[in-house]
């Protein structure tokens, strides 16, 4: 399947959003809302100073009393020809026409009817100067952010300034990660024959920061049944593998699959590296948090071809992902990415672009996944890109999207985040 297909396709998968939760703030970070974010108040509230200083009514000289701090409220309206102190934030008094900054302020003390403030500032003091009014920034009522967007902490801030104590907003997708292969150790250097795990600790805070809610990360041994017992009463909405996708004598993945009722929508990809990956569909098995048990399973279906249908209520995912480290990781924003965030209620973000610093070699006719440094001249691939390698992905700012054939020099070229980037 070429490249922007498979996107597609995971895109499309995701479909059916996941239901909408009234989360506290602080629990909905990451969450994409599930309806637009609805100003509770007018922002200000109130007209308020935009400086320290001083309110004045009317034309100056001004005779002066009192003052007003921020969340005090005005004892009454400023007459004409007065003045208060005031600081920034603090409600202006009705009758206040401006705010005269305290470095444009010089006051008169007399003994006899009070002190007097003079304007020394370059400009009059005119209406409305140094004034933050009422329903600048809002209104009440006036949407603020679409559904869709993502809760960020300025998005908090927004929220609790607007007034809203709780945020509707799309329960986030839980993944389950399974790390196929006898021969991944957890600890220590590689020994007798068996490699560390590198996907196990790049994939979980990866998937993480882009919407999912991991609930478990385990090895599993190259064993047919033990896989298959673990796709099919997984109680998470994705399952994601590493490894077991290609077609050697321990790769059971596609068997694993067809005995567990799954139904194949992708089934290799024209991209390197990582073409042998995968995207399928579960039957509804065990619900979320634990609730209830695995339905029967459906017959296996042969390769979706054509637009992947909207999944039914309950249906789960798998996205397999080669075992190679960038291998996996180039499956992953394939696959994994638009999956999870079509999932979670998020909307896709515009493609970000760049030119090419220099000429870009591309597969005669794949897609190519390149890590670059991004730098003023533009995009440029670095060494380290091999699917086994990791070393540049570490150093990577984006992965490159070239198109089969290459790229010369000064051509744009689509970008993709890259993980914690």
């Amino acid at each position: 399947m070429p490249w922007q297909s498979a996107r597609d396709v995971a895109r499309r998968a995701g479909g059916r959003r996941l239901e909408t939760v009234h989360a506290e703030p602080a629990e909905a970070l990451g969450h994409a809302l599930a309806e637009p974010l609805v100003a509770r108040t007018d922002l200000p509230p109130f007209d308020t100073a935009a400086m320290d200083g001083w309110a004045v009514a009317g034309p100056g000289p001004w005779r002066l009393h009192g003052r007003l701090l921020a969340g005090q409220s005005p004892s009454g309206p400023l007459p004409d020809g007065t003045a208060t102190r005031i600081a920034t934030g603090a409600p202006l008094p009705a009758g206040a026409t401006a705010v005269l900054r305290r470095e444009h302020g010089s006051v008169e003390q007399r003994q006899q009817g009070g002190d007097l403030l003079h304007d020394r500032a370059p400009r009059a003091a005119e209406p409305g100067r140094d004034v933050r009014p009422r329903g600048q920034e809002c209104r009440r009522g006036e949407p603020l952010l679409p559904a869709g967007a993502t809760v960020t902490p300025a998005v908090l801030g927004l929220a609790a300034a607007a007034g809203c104590d709780r945020l509707a907003v799309h329960r986030r997708p839980t993944v389950e990660l399974l790390l196929l292969g006898d021969e991944l150790l957890e600890s220590g250097p590689p020994r007798d024959g068996r490699v560390r795990d590198a996907l196990g600790p790049l994939l979980h805070p990866w998937l993480e920061g882009c919407g999912a809610r991991l609930i478990g990360r385990r090895l599993v041994r190259d064993d047919l049944a033990l896989l298959r017992d673990a796709l099919r009463h997984s109680s998470a909405d994705v399952v994601v593998t590493t490894g077991g996708t290609a077609a050697g004598p321990v790769d059971f993945l596609h068997e694993a699959l067809a005995q567990a009722g799954a139904r194949l929508l992708v089934d290799s990809v024209a991209v390197r590296p990582g073409h042998p990956m995968m995207l399928a569909e579960l039957p509804p098995g065990p619900a979320p948090a634990g609730s209830g048990g695995a339905s029967e399973s459906r017959p296996a279906a042969g390769l979706l071809s054509g637009p992947a249908p909207e999944p039914e209520p309950g249906v789960r995912h798998v996205v397999g992902l080669p075992g190679n480290p960038l291998a996996a990781v180039a499956g992953a924003v394939t696959l994994a990415v638009p999956l999870l965030r079509a999932l979670g209620g998020h909307v896709a973000a515009a493609a970000r672009r760049a030119p090419t610093a220099g000429g870009m070699p591309g597969h005669p006719g794949d897609t190519r996944l390149l890590p670059v440094r991004l730098s003023e001249r533009g995009a440029e691939p670095l060494a380290f890109d091999g699917p086994a390698m990791l070393r540049g992905l570490a150093l990577a700012d984006a992965f490159a999207v070239v198109p089969p054939g290459g790229l010369p020099a000064g051509a744009v070229v689509e970008l993709l985040e890259v993980p914690g980037r």
